[in-house]
């Protein structure tokens, strides 16, 4: 299974569904996150992706990042509510990429639009912060075993590529290769989460994580959930790291306090598209924008990457 874009093809991708849902008036203060939306309002998660389209997208990423069968289980939802809930997910996404597709086409535009199915770490099931330290010591075989099931309901259900992101180490993304040759090489991207401009959350060199991450199937490797002042030393690293295309969607320079539940006030810097737009200097492919970004950045990304 092949996606429809070119390795050197610039592709906006969206900004963070959990910051326009909340944007929107929706409570994310449990530790299903926006997967609780996903169960109780699944209309609003429609419309995000909708927004996002409308704004320049060309990537919808599905609300399951924080969906899988252990977190389900902690609120008393069971496994097969829990897959439905993730292949529902797709759907949701599915419906406002075709309408997009269908209002691009009008006007010429036949550009694909994709629908990537999001698998945050193990960390994110944690519900703890975790993802933002990779402080937890499963094996290999372990994590893999995680991340199967919500992987699989995402492919049954028509997402055309996975998004394994925010990984917090380079023994995840190993795990998550693992994975992707058991599921039978489906497209992928997969992108860790930094502590600063050197070193993924767990502390590694980010060039030994992003080699790490290297397999055929895997379209781009990257950073997200980072804050953007330190994007440009990592993309140099990783570029020099690896002849695989670069993803690329910061936050906004936020920290997340597990222990109080939110995000920490940005110190001094924000979300520029004009500099994210630079970043395909760096090798990067794929941009956007993740906590904290939301349409009007990625609006103003892809105005300047059309440019």
């Amino acid at each position: 299974m092949a996606i429809p874009v070119r390795s050197d093809e610039i592709v906006v991708l969206d900004g963070g569904l959990a910051t326009e849902l909340e944007a929107r008036g929706h409570d994310l203060s449990d530790d299903l996150w926006s997967a609780r939306v996903l169960r109780d309002d699944p209309a609003a998660i429609e419309a995000v992706h909708a927004a996002y389209f409308g704004a320049g997208a060309r990537v919808a990423t599905t609300a399951s990042y924080q969906a899988s069968i252990e977190g389900f289980a902690r609120v008393g939802i069971d496994r097969s509510d829990g897959l439905a809930l993730i292949r529902l997910s797709v759907e949701l996404a599915r419906r406002a990429r075709d309408r997009a597709v269908a209002k691009a086409a009008s006007t010429g535009d036949v550009r694909p639009r994709l629908v990537a199915g999001s698998a945050g770490p193990y960390g994110a099931m944690l519900a703890d912060g975790s993802e933002y330290t990779g402080a937890y010591d499963l094996d290999e075989r372990a994590l893999a075993d995680f991340h199967r099931p919500r992987a699989e309901a995402l492919l049954e259900a028509g997402a055309d590529l996975l998004a394994f992101e925010t990984l917090p180490s380079a023994a995840e993304a190993a795990a998550v290769v693992r994975l992707i040759d058991e599921l039978g090489d489906p497209p992928a991207w997969i992108s860790f989460q930094c502590q600063d401009g050197e070193r993924t959350a767990r502390g590694e060199p980010i060039g030994e994580a992003i080699r790490a991450a290297e397999h055929p199937a895997v379209v781009a490797i990257g950073i997200n959930c980072t804050a953007p002042r330190d994007m440009p030393t990592l993309l140099a690293t990783a570029h020099a790291a690896t002849r695989w295309p670069l993803i690329a969607y910061p936050n906004v320079g936020r920290g997340w306090d597990g222990a109080s539940r939110q995000w920490l006030a940005p110190d001094g810097e924000t979300f520029d598209p004009a500099v994210a737009a630079g970043w395909t200097a760096h090798g990067v492919t794929w941009v956007g924008g993740c906590c904290g970004v939301g349409p009007a950045g990625i609006a103003a990304l892809a105005s300047r990457l059309a440019a």
